[in-house]
């Protein structure tokens, strides 16, 4: 059965005691080799908060026993709740799934492969108590190559420009938030792939916190073709109409073309007494790309309401829930 919902308050406390003060929210793919180091520097980390916690992992559909071993944390410890997919859905709809269940008022997202430190939990943690809706991580020093950082970038540019928040990174997924900011985005969360991009375009307040980065193990799961691809989701989910916005320059440019190049071909014909057919020929083409524009334009928005309209499909189905 698939599942998207929020689970309500009483529903979310009944099944795992009192709400904690502190969630801390878990995506995996595929972590076996770095769960239990990841875990236990995260509960030394928690615990020396000295406040109620808990810790939430997704599974999203990992097939190198992951799932086994949170089996194994749940069993020693009740503050350890986990959510296994049916198959890999994507890290932006794992989010959802741990960010709908956190109970704490205040979440913590982070990824599972350590490239994100646990020992920076209380300095965002931190962060939210003095005031602020989010604390933004922000990777200092990135042990990435130039093929990961340059196209980071760009999508950090963009979304500046579309979200008019000015942080420097949109793409660390190592935070934390005011629950009470979430959740009027969690109808968002996992259909677009920044949620903080989403949860500051509402309003929320931040500041942003250094935290370390560790160099990744193994290969990036982002390629260039999927960052070309995570750079054009941005322009999709971020700037409104992007088709309208194409159509409109393009209606614009065309037509102003058109009308320069038609003034031109008469002035030339009354002053040289010669038919200019091809400059008239090439106005009236121009021209014809003109109307197409602003038909594009209207097509896309069109398109924008039916895509509204039809995005309704679950994230992703869940196999089991502990």
């Amino acid at each position: 059965m698939a599942q998207t919902e929020t689970l309500p308050e009483s529903m979310s406390q009944a099944a795992g005691g009192p709400a904690p003060e502190i969630s801390v929210v878990v995506t995996l793919y595929d972590e076996v080799s770095s769960l239990d180091e990841l875990h236990r520097r995260a509960l030394a980390a928690l615990e020396g908060l000295g406040r109620p916690f808990e810790i939430v992992y997704v599974d999203d559909g990992s097939t190198d026993g992951t799932f086994a071993v949170l089996e194994r944390l749940h069993a020693a410890d009740a503050r350890v709740h986990a959510v296994r997919f049916k198959r890999n859905f994507g890290q932006h709809p794992a989010m959802h799934a741990g960010l709908s269940r956190a109970r704490g008022d205040i979440v913590v997202t982070m990824d599972g492969d350590l490239q994100n430190l646990p020992e920076d939990i209380p300095k965002l943690v931190a962060a939210v108590d003095s005031g602020f809706d989010v604390a933004s991580g922000r990777r200092a020093a990135r042990n990435d190559s130039w093929g990961r950082t340059l196209p980071s970038r760009l999508i950090n540019g963009m979304l500046r420009r579309f979200t008019r928040v000015d942080i420097s990174d949109f793409g660390c997924a190592f935070n934390a938030y005011r629950r009470a900011v979430v959740t009027p985005m969690l109808g968002s969360i996992g259909r677009q792939k920044f949620t903080k991009a989403l949860i500051l375009s509402g309003g929320a307040s931040v500041t942003e916190v250094d935290v370390g980065h560790a160099a990744r193990q193994g290969a990036s799961r982002y390629s260039p073709l999927r960052l070309t691809r995570l750079a054009l989701h941005v322009l999709a989910g971020f700037w409104p109409q992007p088709i309208q916005w194409a159509g409109v320059v393009l209606g614009f440019v065309c037509t102003l073309a058109a009308t320069a190049l038609g003034i031109y071909a008469i002035a030339y014909w009354i002053s040289e007494s010669n038919f200019p057919g091809p400059l008239l020929l090439g106005a009236a083409v121009i021209f014809v790309l003109g109307v197409q524009g602003f038909v594009l334009a209207l097509v896309g928005e069109y398109l924008g309401r039916i895509q509204r309209e039809v995005e309704g499909r679950p994230l992703y189905a869940i196999e089991r829930e502990l």
